[in-house]
């Protein structure tokens, strides 16, 4: 390893449980600080619980999207500045302001410290603000996990009226603005191969401009069930940061729904269904209250034992960039049953799960009631999904990684490193 290298970590918001940014963040910063580099992370809410050793600085928004009150009122003695102000103005005309005025923010903090670092690494967030850290002359770099545009283009083909798409259409706009402040940073990573053609579809970024650095697990803390303890019996469980069409809840519940004709079947949904949302109402219309359990965001302790006692782990995903859910359940030696989507099959591999097509109601019951029915097949699916995270997917071998490309991109740039 080179020297140590002084590092600004920033996420627009962090969720520490159930959401792939807060995951990425706090996993990547612990490794990183334990390979000998300083870390510091500027988040936005909700902030991200960090290990030991690792200074977080709370770059505080209106945070108005916060539960239970989402899209709320600010009140006016919690305006501070004309960036406050954007915020609530784009919010209050149907747009998402959060990766825009979070840069802005983090740009206040870093310009005027900026001899203390020797690279910013942004993840995902691709505001204008990062623009003017490049024009300072500070080596900026992204981590892109997958172009957001692709949830647009989900969110819109099942958007059920015109006044839905318009309203989805302004929502989303902030995916022109991560489409050309990308274009002007100094390095660029994404987790899959998958990821990276999707970033120059969609982004339109050339492919030689792109690492690809697959996050990672801990194996030590995601571990299969404790010697003697059996899996319950009959039990599917899914894991999704957000109740939108992207993550294929709707076909999982109707899947769901086909299974429990034929036995007692229930599900797990590490999250929360949208009020008013497509999986509650598929609830209703499914009768299906009484067979599936929304946890909400969970620790870590917690997603790991309904991992180690759960039949198997259903992800229906219409895309998927990376999919830490996946690794996890292969790290604790659960059996999947996974799309064909994005990078799914890049990930999961062909002996850890077994693989249907994105939006295939049909199949994805067929493939839950194999792993359901045969004990054999779901132990030897979680054996080799343990052996692939071991083997290929732990935060050590990501941090390690991604400090090597650290290192090209300041050697790039001429800073000494």
């Amino acid at each position: 390893m080179g020297r140590s290298l002084r590092i600004a970590l920033l996420s627009y918001r962090s969720k520490p449980h159930s959401g792939g940014q807060g995951v990425y963040v706090r996993a990547l910063s612990r490794e990183l600080a334990e390979l000998g580099h300083r870390v510091e992370v500027l988040s936005g809410q909700p902030y991200p619980e960090l290990d030991d050793g690792v200074p977080l600085t709370r770059v505080p928004s209106l945070d108005l999207y916060r539960e239970p009150d989402p899209f709320r009122t600010p009140r006016p003695s919690e305006v501070r500045d004309w960036i406050d102000v954007a915020e609530w103005a784009t919010m209050c005309t149907a747009g998402f302001p959060e990766p825009l005025t979070f840069t802005l923010r983090a740009a206040r903090h870093v310009l005027p410290r900026r001899d203390r670092f020797d690279v910013v690494h942004d993840n995902q967030s691709l505001g204008y603000g990062l623009l003017r850290l490049v024009r300072a002359g500070i080596p900026t770099v992204a981590t892109v996990h997958h172009p957001v545009a692709i949830d647009r283009r989900l969110e819109l083909a099942a958007a059920p009226t015109l006044r839905r798409r318009l309203t989805l259409h302004r929502w989303y706009a902030f995916t022109a603005m991560q489409a050309r402040v990308v274009q002007h940073l100094d390095g660029v990573t994404t987790v899959s191969e998958n990821s990276r053609r999707d970033i120059c579809e969609h982004m339109g970024l050339a492919p030689e401009r792109i690492e690809v650095v697959p996050v990672g697990i801990d194996p030590d803390r995601f571990t299969p069930p404790p010697a003697g303890q059996v899996r319950e019996t009959d039990s599917i469980l899914a894991v999704t940061s957000a109740d939108v069409p992207l993550k294929g809840l709707v076909h999982l519940l109707e899947s769901l729904a086909k299974l429990r004709t034929e036995r007692p079947v229930h599900l797990t949904v590490v999250g929360t269904a949208r009020p008013g949302g497509p999986a509650e109402a598929a609830l209703d219309r499914l009768s299906l209250r009484d067979a599936v359990r929304f946890t909400g965001p969970v620790p870590e302790a917690e997603l790991i034992g309904l991992f180690q006692r759960a039949t198997v782990v259903a992800i229906p995903s219409l895309y998927e960039g990376f999919s830490l859910p996946a690794i996890e359940a292969m790290a604790c030696a659960t059996p999947l049953v996974t799309t064909d989507a994005g990078a799914l099959p890049e990930v999961v591999g062909t002996e850890a799960g077994l693989r249907v097509r994105a939006g295939d109601v049909g199949e994805l019951t067929a493939a839950l009631k194999l792993v359901l029915d045969s004990p054999s097949l779901a132990e030897q699916l979680g054996r080799a999904g343990r052996r692939r995270v071991l083997d290929t997917y732990t935060w050590r071998a990501t941090a390690e990684r991604t400090a090597d490309w650290y290192a090209a991109v300041l050697e790039r740039k001429g800073k000494q490193c």
